[in-house]
């Protein structure tokens, strides 16, 4: 692990209590009241106006086998937009549709799997995304869990990003000509949200156009949003048992871009996307108008989109998008 300033050093260190684990941890704090949203810095999306796929697509699933600077293996798992009818499960290796999809990054939480999220990354891959998810060597499932390394996860984002880009372009490639490099999200869940606040602070990647945060924290990676106006949708349970409501809101509140926040009431640190329900629907919906909205230009779905964060009374939005 490369050297890192003593502050960030020991920023880092708070990971280990506020990331150890997807149960117990410090009971959570109750809803701050709004803040006054600093204003965009330019218009969004980046996109040009368009229009999202109206219908859904069959999913397919297939592995990369990629590994950073030799010694940080990163397995991919690639759920795309792929032939064949839709609804029913992953097919794995399956011909990809017809037409050029946006690229969706996902990060998963301490000791997860990209698996461990695939109901909801097959439902934004079967909406028209081409969805990778990196397994990190450290925080992932079998990994040591070093929560430490949660600070080089956004350059392994980076890196995978570039490699999955390059398969449009590589002959014989199953997914040659269907991604589309000028749409691009970067979307985690807990330690994976703190990668993904990463990637729009202290390791900007200038390629993302948008990013959702799914339960995270800026320990270790701050709050100095950099470049370019990227749309960020935050998402968070108020009786999250590990990542205090709070630290999230705070987090959302330093954004200077557009921006919405999904609070789920009774919503705790992650089984909203990890098992399918009513809560799940929700965010599934919400994050598919959103990711409609900013990789395909829609805006149709992101006028959608208040009715669906909303739908069942589950869930509040704080929009300034």
């Amino acid at each position: 692990m490369r050297r890192r300033p003593a502050a960030m050093i020991a920023a880092a260190a708070l990971l280990s209590t506020g990331l150890a684990g997807c149960s117990g941890g410090t009971a959570p704090a109750g809803r701050p009241a709004p803040d006054a949203p600093p204003k965009a810095t330019t218009p969004a999306p980046r996109v040009p106006p368009g229009h999202a796929p109206k219908e859904s697509f069959a999913v397919g699933v297939r592995q990369l086998k990629l590994n950073r600077d030799g010694d940080r293996p990163l397995p991919v798992t690639l759920w795309y937009p792929a032939r064949g009818e839709a609804g029913g499960t992953a097919e794995r290796s399956a011909p990809a549709a017809a037409g050029r999809f946006p690229v969706v990054l996902f990060s998963h939480g301490l000791g997860g799997r990209p698996e461990d999220y695939r109901v909801l990354l097959t439902r934004w891959a079967a909406a028209g995304f081409v969805v990778a998810a990196p397994k990190f060597p450290h925080t992932g499932a079998g990994g040591d869990g070093n929560p430490l390394d949660v600070l080089n996860q956004p350059a392994d984002v980076s890196y995978v990003l570039t490699q999955v880009l390059a398969l449009d372009t590589r002959a014989g490639d199953p997914l040659r000509g269907r991604l589309d490099p000028e749409r691009v999200a970067a979307t985690g869940h807990s330690a994976g949200g703190v990668t993904t606040i990463g990637l729009f602070t202290a390791g900007r990647d200038e390629r993302l156009d948008a990013g959702i945060v799914f339960a995270g924290t800026s320990l270790g990676v701050g709050t100095a949003f950099a470049g370019a106006a990227a749309p960020q949708l935050f998402v968070h349970g108020e009786a999250d048992e590990v990542v205090d409501y709070a630290a999230g809101k705070a987090v959302y509140d330093a954004v200077p871009w557009p921006k919405a926040m999904l609070s789920l009431p009774k919503g705790d640190h992650g089984r909203a996307l990890l098992s399918d329900g009513t809560a799940l629907r929700v965010v599934a919906d919400t994050t598919v108008e959103f990711l409609r909205w900013t990789l395909y230009g829609d805006e149709a779905a992101k006028k959608r989109l208040p009715a669906d964060a909303t739908r069942g009374g589950l869930a509040t939005l704080d929009d300034h998008l």
